[in-house]
């Protein structure tokens, strides 16, 4: 098998096996469809606690469905059939019972295109810490300002707080849904294709804050962009035709992947 080439240096600040942190979400034999329609088969994959897991392949293949299960957005507005276990921290999350409320609260989620609430600034990061009864009145102000810090955002807004949210740019309002979502506190972050709808200087803001983001947060990402994969990730997945072809440490998959088809589609042969 001929080597694709690194698409980008993974940073060396990551430890040699990020794969020996203990899993904080792991599907076993997991099968999840819509209806008639089976999305994802069979699949067995740990995600390793406080580290940056990307999720890669051709559109169709599964990717936002895998991420999606982990909080159970998934199956909103629609009927699903789910076989095996998804399991974060061990505890089955579709096990009957399960508080779906207190789950999305512990698994966040970045959507493909910026998403604000038609509200303020403030009140958008507020929004969660107040549903959740997290923080109180004393403590709200502090709880934006911290979060808003930890998306790179507050320098820019902090004097317009109350403005409405709409009024920022496309990386600003992405940045706002991260602070939004860093409120609650979770413990998994979920990104669907973050930076596809941003200019480049936006995108390279939010890989900056992923960055930083995998020092205290596990993080699961989805993106068509291998650069993206090779350069904010520690281990990488790829998934074809719904089913886990090959998952590894990034620098091993763009280098020297086990399968054929993952390298067929780094490279550029389909996808």
């Amino acid at each position: 098998m001929s080597r694709p080439v690194l698409l980008a240096t993974p940073r060396s600040s990551r430890p040699p096996d990020p794969g020996a942190n203990p899993a904080k979400v792991s599907f076993q034999a997991m099968s999840f469809s819509y209806r008639e329609r089976k999305a994802l088969s069979g699949v067995t994959l740990e995600v390793p606690e406080k580290r940056v897991t990307a999720i890669i392949g051709p559109s169709g293949c599964g990717k936002s469905t895998l991420i999606k299960s982990i909080n159970r957005i998934a199956e909103v507005g629609t009927d699903v059939r789910v076989e095996g276990r998804v399991e974060l921290e061990g505890l089955d999350i579709y096990a009957p019972g399960t508080d779906l409320v207190d789950l999305r609260r512990r698994v966040g989620m970045l959507f493909q295109k910026p998403n604000p609430f038609p509200k303020t600034i403030f009140e958008n990061v507020a929004f969660g810490p107040r549903i959740h009864g997290s923080a109180g009145a004393t403590d709200l102000e502090a709880v934006v300002e911290k979060s808003l810090r930890q998306a790179a955002l507050w320098e820019e807004v902090r004097d317009r707080l109350h403005s409405p949210a709409l009024e920022l740019s496309g990386g600003q309002q992405q940045r706002l849904c991260l602070a939004r979502v860093l409120a609650v506190d979770p413990e998994v972050i979920l990104m669907d294709e973050p930076c596809s709808a941003l200019d480049p200087i936006s995108t390279a803001r939010i890989e900056e804050l992923i960055e930083e983001l995998r020092q205290s947060y596990t993080v699961v990402i989805v993106t068509h962009n291998m650069q993206q994969a090779a350069r904010v990730s520690d281990r990488t997945a790829f998934l074809l035709n719904g089913e886990l072809v090959e998952v590894g440490e990034t620098e091993k998959i763009f280098t020297n992947p086990s399968d054929r088809r993952t390298e067929d589609y780094i490279t550029g042969r389909f996808g």
